[in-house]
């Protein structure tokens, strides 16, 4: 399975982006998806899940109201939807996918929020 992020960049307080996260090489729908993300110095956290049968999500307790999670499985993309972004949100985000045992990192992509 890869994973390949995009979106990410350098955008001023308020703004807003959207992460997309293109996934490959399965044949079968991933079960459970989600983003996480690391500051320098900090552990890598959860932002976000998608449960992709279900639909459910689950949010950060600093991102709920302002980011949302999404998923395409015809496309077989993952989105994350960043509004009313602050400089604490910079961080390299990653796209994980998870089934059965197994799971995959991408390589992440930087968003870096300016005051």
């Amino acid at each position: 399975v890869q994973l390949v992020e995009s979106g990410g960049g350098l955008v001023q307080e308020g703004g807003s982006l959207r992460l997309s996260c293109a996934v490959s090489g399965v044949t079968f729908s991933i079960p459970a998806m989600g983003w996480y993300r690391q500051a320098p110095g900090n552990q890598r956290e959860l932002v976000a899940t998608i449960n992709s049968g279900s639909g459910t999500t689950q949010y950060a307790n600093s991102v709920k109201g302002r980011f949302t999670i999404s998923r395409d499985n015809a496309k077989n993309t993952l989105y994350l939807q960043m509004n009313s972004l602050k400089p604490e949100d910079t961080a390299v985000y990653y796209c994980r996918a998870e089934w059965g045992l197994y799971g995959s990192w991408g390589q992440g992509t930087q968003v870096t929020v300016s005051s």
